[in-house]
């Protein structure tokens, strides 16, 4: 019998090997592994959990044993799944793809997510934009022009506020400036 185990902080396609090797050398059968979520081929036992534990902590993961935090995890992924890994391309409409795909009301997600995180859903679906608009000016293939278009920005001027508003400098000056770092997805 399959069973479902929820991970912290698992943010991108690396995440997602490293867990599965861990589990490999700990000899834990995964029958599918996706952002937040591994399904195993059985239960852990109570010592297999305590070295998964153990081990993801070392890693900068952590196992979620509660149903709220497993509920945010899903709300973060699903929203780094959408601004980091797919092509927008289309209007995004996060609290319809919340809703369908985590079968909650919107409004117990954001009050939830609220209560939990200390912000709002659109503030975090605004950061984590502005964490991938700052990793295409640092790639500097797109103008910003393009990169305010593949966000679903309305306008660049819009873009450049946002930017602003949050990082305390516009798109420009964070190019030039090259002592920037990227925020870890995890720490947003």
């Amino acid at each position: 019998m399959s069973a479902s185990i929820y991970i912290k902080n698992m943010v991108c396609d690396r995440c997602i090997m490293v867990i599965e090797n861990e589990l490999k050398k700990l000899n834990i059968v995964v029958e599918d592994i996706k952002l937040g979520e591994v399904v195993l081929s059985k239960e852990l036992s109570h010592i297999e959990k305590n070295q998964l534990k153990h081990t993801l902590h070392t890693l900068g993961f952590e196992l979620i044993d509660d149903k709220k935090t497993r509920i945010i995890e899903k709300i973060k992924n699903k929203i780094i799944e959408q601004i980091h890994h797919q092509a927008f391309h289309q209007k995004t409409n996060f609290s319809e793809i919340l809703s369908r795909q985590l079968n909650h009301d919107y409004n117990y997600l954001s009050n939830l997510f609220s209560e939990i995180e200390g912000i709002t859903i659109e503030k975090y679906v605004i950061a984590q934009k502005i964490e991938k608009v700052k990793e295409l000016l640092l790639y500097n293939e797109l103008s910003l022009s393009e990169i305010a278009d593949s966000l679903n920005y309305s306008s660049v001027a819009y873009l450049s506020n946002q930017f602003k508003k949050v990082t305390g400098q516009t798109p420009s000056a964070f190019k030039l400036n090259n002592e920037n770092k990227r925020k870890a997805l995890d720490k947003i």
